[in-house]
């Protein structure tokens, strides 16, 4: 009798700016859970690289993504700089690009991907969207496509618009990865419902295309149980779940998540 298949790898994804110590920690013990990626955002006052040089010294065995570089503060040569300056291995890295608030957003993501393979050509470049149109952009262009703030159902779609993409490119695929905000413990609805109307107030019109209630989108609970079988549906949706930790920037809550949810 044959094993079943193994099921996507998971992985965990954090708010960029942790403690050095506490993001060496958390790697470490995120690879011992049995994640195969640890990720986080980039915001002002915050580098995501600089974080993902703390996880690689606790974890350099793990993959590592940046997700994303807002192309309006981030050119390629600055991010190819900064990658070497931290001294990050290139071919572990998951280097994720946005448009920011360049308008139109297509173009400057094709040069910027075009740039990008020019200066680091070992990295797996990555589209951040939520829209249909830079989700054909990725499929015909990038090593993996970023969605965000999705339902399964809607992930499946635009795992259908990146292929789109990649047939209309003569191409196969590229891996479709998804940020899943997760909360646990108390207040861990009222995290997710306050994590989740930022996001509607930005992009209203993605969410009213998925029609769903406030606190719908991402995956809460008490439990381990109740998280892992909250996290079933999108871990079959996409190549690359990743479990976007809602909590505080202290060890303990970090973990809480990660345990909950992990592989």
């Amino acid at each position: 009798m044959t094993s079943a298949a193994p099921g996507p790898s998971l992985g965990l994804g954090v708010d960029a700016g942790l403690a050095p110590h506490v993001a060496r920690e958390l790697a470490a013990r995120c690879a011992d859970l049995g994640y195969g990626s640890l990720w986080c955002n980039d915001v002002p006052g915050a580098s995501g690289l600089e974080t993902l040089a703390h996880f690689a010294a606790g974890a350099p065995q793990l993959d590592l993504g940046v997700g994303v570089l807002p192309l309006d503060e981030h050119s390629p040569g600055r991010i190819a700089t900064e990658i070497e300056r931290l001294g990050l291995d290139v071919p572990k890295l998951w280097i994720g690009i946005g448009s920011g608030r360049l308008r139109p957003q297509l173009a400057p993501m094709r040069d910027a991907v075009e740039e990008l393979r020019g200066v680091l050509p070992a990295a797996r470049l990555m589209i951040g969207t939520m829209s249909p149109q830079l989700s054909r952009l990725g499929g015909a262009l990038a090593d993996g496509v970023l969605l965000n703030w999705m339902l399964p159902s809607r992930a499946a779609e635009a795992r259908g618009w990146i292929l789109e993409g990649a047939i209309s490119a003569g191409r196969r695929a590229p891996v479709t990865a998804h940020y899943i905000r997760v909360a646990v413990g108390d207040g861990a609805t009222q995290r997710l419902r306050d994590e989740e109307g930022r996001y509607r107030r930005m992009a209203p019109a993605h969410f009213e295309a998925m029609n769903a209630p406030l606190g719908a989108v991402g995956v809460c609970g008490s439990s381990r149980h109740q998280v892992v079988e909250a996290l079933a549906p999108h871990r079959g949706a996409v190549d690359l779940p990743i479990v976007r930790v809602l909590a505080g920037d202290d060890l303990d809550s970090l973990l809480a998540v990660a345990t909950a949810a992990a592989p």
